[in-house]
């Protein structure tokens, strides 16, 4: 009996042993991926979840580069899109109550919405299928700064004013911010609660996410938060948030709180397994198609609920990234392996997609399978031969004005080429890409595209970026 004990506790130390070597070399590697951040700079907090524990966590630079507060694992960071997922588990944990239904016109909630011919329903705001223009290519037009305090009452009012549509719900998929700024405002007109207070009591609670809340209130204090930074050539300097606005943005959290989150993917405390079933299920447009974000090293990548899914190198992987001013985060969960890493930094350049992915391959390297890297072809842009135009640089000139977005641009001709102006903002240089196209940038790429009326004078423009298809522009008289 005692030689079995021996034994036993030999073959136990051993084990302990090879696990702690583990565990040291796994935070060498990490240590060495985040080896350039120090005293001196920002830099990033992360955790690893495997079966339900936290088997790594640390963080490496500063929170705040004016008081020399480090980073650590219960540094509270602004988490930007990864907030998604939280709004849409809200909104699908409301429908268990019985408060909604998916299938509700957005109308019935808000009725600030306007009427566009065919109803936009709950389900398409989960899923980035409403055709909803988004709420910050909107602003960004309308001459806001992203460092402007921005509420949702302001994104509501903007909303309430829109004519069109990118596209007739449901019928494609496009990345719109403001589907979840109003799938927060329906949270809290159904259930009776803001949104921050119905989060908290329904998931951050339960969970014990004690140091996570949805930030409504940019004035309001939150300690041990980290702020934002960006490397200007060799400086650090400040990239200040003002949002008061959530749904879309505004989760403010930690590593540690995150991983409590993805625990409850495998081992449900909030909600149950059919109910993170459902939430797990792909988006599927009215055609009957998945929805798809893009297709990446021969891998598609589609959505699901503030969520997206792919195969990466074999193993099922739902992540998301999120970014606002210099905060960059990023969440990625392998059920497979009940496997989760979390990312949160402060620094503008931090590659959280590569920097969260290679972690996980520290951890995963066996379960993966090796695949050859595919480099995406750029697309050459068109631009007609200058002596195919036939308009002058004149003709366009004037000032522009839309309704929709109640601000308007000044187009002028100087020393040869067309500068677009707006009171709040720098003026844009407009490249020409076309007999009536320009191209420029208003914090995002936009394309102009001018039209004529029956006289053959330029009557206004169209103008695109990322979220806002065809925003109409009127030329004023004279």
């Amino acid at each position: 009996m005692r030689l079995k004990l021996q034994i036993t506790f030999l073959l136990l130390m051993h084990s302990m042993l090879c696990f702690s070597q583990t565990e040291l070399k796994m935070e060498k590697k990490i240590d060495s991926l985040f080896a350039k951040y120090n005293s001196e700079t920002p830099g990033v907090a992360v955790a690893v979840l495997e079966k339900g524990k936290v088997i790594f966590e640390k963080g490496y630079g500063m929170a705040n580069l004016e008081y020399d507060i480090p980073i650590t694992p219960k540094t509270i960071f602004h988490v930007a899109s990864v907030s998604k997922q939280f709004t849409t588990f809200a909104i699908y944990l409301l429908e268990k109550e019985g408060k909604i239904s998916l299938a509700d016109n957005v109308q019935k909630y808000i009725p600030e919405v306007p009427d566009f011919g065919k109803p936009i329903t709950i389900q398409h705001l989960c899923s980035h299928t409403s055709g909803l223009k988004d709420q910050w290519g909107l602003l960004t037009l309308a001459g806001w700064r992203l460092d402007d305090v921005i509420t949702t009452e302001q994104i509501l009012k903007l909303v309430s004013k829109q004519k069109e549509l990118n596209f007739t719900p449901g019928t494609q998929f496009q990345y719109s911010n403001t589907g979840f700024t109003l799938l927060a405002e329906i949270v809290e007109r159904a259930s009776g609660m803001s949104f921050p207070e119905y989060v908290n009591k329904k998931i951050f609670q339960p969970l014990g996410m004690t140091n996570s809340q949805f930030y409504d209130d940019h004035e309001k204090i939150v300690k041990n938060r980290a702020y934002s930074y960006a490397n200007e050539d060799g400086i650090y300097k400040k990239r200040k948030l003002n949002y008061s606005n959530v749904g879309a943005t505004s989760l403010f959290t930690t590593v540690e709180d995150l991983a409590k989150w993805a625990r409850n993917f495998e081992e449900p405390t909030v909600g149950d397994q059919e109910l993170i079933k459902r939430y797990n299920e792909g988006t599927v447009l009215e055609s009957g198609e998945p929805a798809i974000l893009a297709v990446l090293n021969g891998e598609t990548i589609y959505h699901a609920k503030g969520q997206f899914f792919r195969r990466y190198k074999g193993l099922m992987l739902y992540n998301h990234t999120g970014g606002d001013a210099g905060f960059r985060a990023y969440l990625a969960r392998f059920p497979e392996k009940e496997f989760s890493v979390i990312t949160l930094s402060n620094e503008a350049s931090f590659d959280r997609l590569g920097n969260g992915l290679t972690i996980a391959e520290f951890y995963l390297k066996d379960d993966l399978k090796q695949r050859k890297e595919q480099v995406p072809k750029k697309e050459k842009s068109k631009i007609e031969k200058e002596e195919n135009f036939n308009t002058n640089l004149s003709e366009f000139e004037g000032e522009y004005f839309s309704p929709e977005l109640t601000t308007s641009y000044q187009i002028e001709q100087k020393n040869g080429q067309l500068i677009m102006s707006h009171r709040r903002l720098s003026d844009v240089e407009l490249i020409r890409i076309g007999e009536n196209k320009f191209r420029g940038t208003v914090y995002f790429n936009i394309e102009l595209e001018f039209i004529k009326d029956n006289s053959s004078e330029f009557k206004g423009f169209y103008v695109s970026n990322f979220g806002a298809k065809n925003v109409k522009f009127a030329k004023l008289p004279k």
